[in-house]
């Protein structure tokens, strides 16, 4: 099974994400990513790959881990047959532990906190009262917002850096058989589209950066991301609309500018599609 590289960061455009994922079955292929990952699965079962280990996971596994481990969830056959009363549930969490800085982790207070992300490298198994406590605490991380979220990821780290309910998913930390693990070529699009954004982005021109020719990087697109690229293009844009509606006074015409839009108009009829409220209405309503 190939392994692929990508950076959830830039496919993000956040240092810290928590997703709550309903899907017919999980999709993600084989990868791994510089972010750490910390998994719940609320409904499904199948096979968990983590680095060299392979076991059964049901409803309730949760595990903690650590950079670039590749890994994936596979659903048992009879989830791929359509059955509408089959779901596949979890709550993600990703971040990366380049956001606390290099100083944090001299300090005396997190050396534990230090210890829990190297043994993480591993994979880790978080069973009993914590994973219990922790998923009730995901449940609602799943609905904070801004520095609500960063509070809560620091509770959830302690928690984790002071139990014993965990056990390691491999004997040893995962180092690949060869280095030749292939790389996915969207990680370079997701980087571009991060850099970029404010800029025009024609199909040819991205398609050039995957070093694909505009049909194929279509379809490579949809397959891995299950939107379009100009969907993407345009979640990225209103991603970033939105932190300068919350953290500028700036109006909605130089907004839409620094977010690629030509237009005002434009700029509003998409920022509605996807947020379901006006600029206007979202900066009012981030201010109460």
């Amino acid at each position: 099974m190939k392994i692929e590289k990508t950076k959830i960061t830039s496919y993000l455009n956040s240092y810290i994400s928590v997703i709550s994922r309903e899907d017919p079955f999980f999709q993600s292929p084989f990868h791994s990513h510089p972010e750490l990952e910390l998994v719940y699965i609320k409904e499904s079962y199948g096979k968990r790959i983590v680095g060299n280990s392979v076991e059964q996971f049901v409803s309730g596994d949760m595990v903690f881990l650590g950079s670039d481990i590749p890994h994936v969830w596979l659903n048992d056959e009879i989830y791929y047959k359509g059955i509408n009363t089959l779901k596949a549930q979890a709550i993600v969490v990703y971040f990366n532990k380049d956001i606390f800085g290099p100083i944090f982790y001299e300090l005396k207070e997190t050396q534990k906190i230090n210890n829990l992300f190297n043994r993480a490298g591993r994979g880790l198994s978080i069973t009993g009262k914590t994973n219990e406590l922790i998923a009730k605490k995901l449940e609602k991380l799943v609905h904070k917002k801004n520095f609500e979220i960063i509070i809560g990821l620091f509770e959830i780290l302690s928690m984790l850096s002071e139990s014993s309910d965990i056990a390691f998913v491999n004997n040893e930390a995962y180092t690949p058989a060869n280095e030749s693990a292939k790389n996915d070529r969207l990680s370079d699009v997701f980087e571009y589209v991060k850099d970029n954004f404010k800029q025009d982005i024609s199909l040819d021109e991205i398609a050039k950066i995957a070093n694909l020719t505009p049909t194929s990087f279509c379809r490579m697109f949809k397959s891995k991301t299950q939107k379009h690229f100009v969907e993407y293009l345009n979640e990225i844009r209103v991603s970033n609309a939105c932190k300068f509606l919350i953290e500028t006074d700036m109006g909605m015409s130089e907004i839409a500018y620094e977010c690629g839009y030509k237009t005002v108009s434009n700029f509003n009829k998409l920022f509605k599609k996807l947020t379901e409220t006006t600029p206007k209405e979202y900066r009012k309503n981030t201010e109460n």
